[in-house]
This record gives C-alpha cells, structure tokens and sequence, in this order.
C-alpha cells in the first residue's frame, strides 16, 4: 500500500529524516539522486545510513516534489535536478529499480552526471543505478557492478561486469543487488572517509597479468 494512499497532503512526511543533531553533523552533503519507482531498500538504506554518518543527504528527482518507490514508500518534498550544482557535494549516489530507466531519457540528470564525474567526485549506483552511467558515457574500462541483467548493456558500452557485492573502480563504487548493501554502504563511506583502495580493481587487474 502507498504510504501517499487516502492521506492528507499536509500530514507529516513519517519516512524524511530527522534532524541531525549539531555536534554529529559535517559540514558535507552528498546527493542521492531517483525518481518513482526506485527500489525501496536501494533508496532509504544509503538514505539513512549517510544521515547516520552526519552528512546532509539532497534527495534530487527530475521535477522535485514527492516520488513514490516501487513497493509504497516514499518522500513528500525532494529538490529538482534543475535545483542543484555538481561542485556542491561530496559524493553522488544512485539507487536502482525502474528509476534509472527514466533518469537516463532526461538529459539534465546525465549533464549533471557528466560534470559532478568530471570534477572528479566519487559516484556510487547500485542494481540497475549504473545505466544511467552508461547513458553518460562513463563506463568505459571501467570494472563494474550492476543487476545481472544489466551486465550485457554494461558490457556493450565497454565496461566489465565484475559479479560482486562491492567494486570499486577509480571514482566509481557500484554493486549488483539489495542484499549488497551492507557492503556496498562500507565501500562508500570507507570512500567519504578517504580510506580507499591503493589500487582500482581494473589496476590490480592490470598489474597482476
């Protein structure tokens, strides 16, 4: 059932975070950026881990407003993609589900993808997050993790399934499925930390041939 079925607009958004107290919050903001039907868990599990962390999370959908995931949950107010600078965040997150498919036909999504991966920022996409960075263009040479039946796309765009719970490569994070989560929020906050791989994955591939 939606969490947006048969209430009043006006009633409190019970899924949005609370505040994060002063003396835990950084100065950093990441973005985490989706549409309707998303995957739940792929949305609220970085959503709220990042909060947990102290970081402020943008939520960033094409339009702005509400967006309803693909089994009810949801947010009730989130920031248009025309809204937001690349230069602003830390890091750059994309959750999967049917989202992705929508947010790789609109063209101020994949600008902003373009440049927030030009400046060099780690961007991190989950089960079907990394078509969107096909439609970019920035899979090439690239070792990647993605939604099984992703990995054909990903492949023909010049990228390298790698059938794991979490890959790094370079300013990429990715992973394959909701139950990589857990490793795959390691590998993203590891990242925020600063503490990452000496090497990529396609590095250590490279040195080890």
């Amino acid at each position: 059932m939606s969490i947006f079925s048969g209430k009043n607009e006006n009633e409190k958004d019970t899924h949005a975070v609370a505040p994060i107290p002063e003396r835990l919050r950084k100065n950093e903001k990441v973005i985490l950026i989706t549409a309707d039907n998303t995957e739940d868990l792929e949305f609220f599990y970085p959503y709220y881990r990042l909060t947990e962390e102290g970081y402020t999370v943008d939520v960033v959908t094409p339009k702005g407003g509400k967006f309803e995931a693909k089994h009810g949950l949801g947010l009730k107010n989130t920031k248009a993609i025309k809204e937001v600078r690349p230069q602003d965040y830390k890091l750059l997150y994309i959750p999967g589900g049917k989202a992705p498919a929508e947010l790789r036909k609109n063209d101020d999504v994949l600008n902003f993808v373009k440049e927030f991966a030009r400046l060099g920022n780690p961007i991190a996409a989950i089960c079907h997050g990394p078509q969107v960075l096909i439609s970019a263009g920035l899979v090439r040479g690239k070792q990647m993790a993605c939604w099984p039946e992703v990995a054909k796309e990903l492949e023909e765009a010049g990228g390298n399934f790698v059938d794991e719970a979490l890959v790094e490569d370079g300013q990429f994070i990715t992973g394959r499925m909701p139950g990589d989560l857990h490793r795959h929020l390691y590998g993203v906050i590891q990242c925020l930390k600063g503490n990452v791989p000496n090497q990529s994955r396609s590095e250590r591939k490279s040195s080890a041939a």
